[in-house]
């Protein structure tokens, strides 16, 4: 007797244990789940937490909600005026609406990325095709890629129930045969920029040294008015002086006059002068003496 009611309380442990076992599930922080009953979603989106389900009738798919990554192959797309590029970028995803992500991938992660990978390349293929090379090289990348991740998230939510988080690009390649054609382009570019920059230097400096001839001009005509107006002045004053010191006593500034005309006129040798005796220049050679001077004074020494 004691040996049945063990077995039947073990048995009901064993009983409540798996019940509790599949009736209850945990949904992680990083996860999200939808509860199904024969296949069929009977329950969305389910939280983190513990939950109940019905054993056997019902199961539970979790999904991981975090931001995955994949990784796409470096693609070929043509540019606006048909030239080719070498582009290798990757994709930022994230499961956003389980239901839908159960639906159309079966909660399949590689099933996921291969319906994820074509849409993308479509949208950069296009995003690519709209745009010339020149443009493809001077946007920044960040900004070129705007445009896709937002047109193909909006699809992406719709289709598979998950958000395009990002697109970013890795690098962008030229062909070889592309390469040559744009470092021309580019070398061409940057060479007309220079003459131009050039050309705008010369232009300046034409002008800088245009104002500095037209300003040293003006202070040339400044200075040389101010310096005739000095010189104007000074003879002025010297004239008022020796005008002054001529009215003082006349008869010695015409002595003084006379003296030194006799000294330029005598000073170098075999000098001749051809005047009429009576002249007045001579006229203080005709005395002996002048204001108490004497006539050989007035010549100049003998060497």
């Amino acid at each position: 007797m004691i040996n049945n009611r063990s077995l039947i309380i073990v048995g009901g442990l064993a009983a409540a244990a798996w019940l509790a076992s599949n009736s209850l599930y945990v949904v992680d922080e990083t996860e999200r789940a939808v509860k199904l009953r024969f296949g069929e979603v009977v329950e969305e989106n389910i939280q983190p937490g513990l939950h109940f389900k019905v054993p056997v009738t019902q199961t539970v798919r979790k999904f991981d909600t975090r931001v995955l990554t994949l990784d796409t192959d470096p693609s070929r797309y043509l540019t606006l005026e048909q030239k080719a590029v070498i582009v290798d970028s990757y994709v930022k995803w994230q499961v956003v609406n389980p239901t839908r992500y159960y639906e159309a991938t079966a909660g399949d992660e590689m099933m996921a990325t291969r319906l994820i990978q074509p849409r993308v390349d479509e949208s950069l293929r296009n995003e690519f095709g709209r745009l010339d090379l020149q443009q493809i090289i001077a946007e920044r990348r960040d900004d070129l890629m705007t445009g896709p991740a937002n047109d193909l998230d909006a699809l992406m939510r719709e289709e598979l129930g998950v958000a395009i988080v990002d697109i970013r690009v890795k690098r962008i390649d030229l062909p070889e045969d592309v390469s040559s054609a744009v470092y021309d382009r580019m070398r061409s570019e940057r060479e007309r920029e220079a003459r131009e920059w050039r050309a705008q230097g010369q232009e300046e400096a034409e002008r800088i040294r245009a104002n500095a001839d037209r300003r040293r001009q003006v202070l040339l005509a400044q200075a040389t008015e101010r310096s005739e107006t000095l010189r104007g002045e000074g003879d002025a004053e010297a004239a008022a002086i020796f005008s002054e010191a001529y009215s003082q006593d006349e008869e010695f500034f015409a002595f003084w006059r006379s003296l030194n005309a006799y000294r330029n006129s005598f000073s170098g040798d075999g000098n001749m002068l051809v005047l009429d005796p009576s002249s007045d220049f001579f006229r203080y050679l005709k005395s002996p003496t002048n204001r108490g001077l004497k006539a050989d004074a007035l010549l100049p020494p003998e060497e």
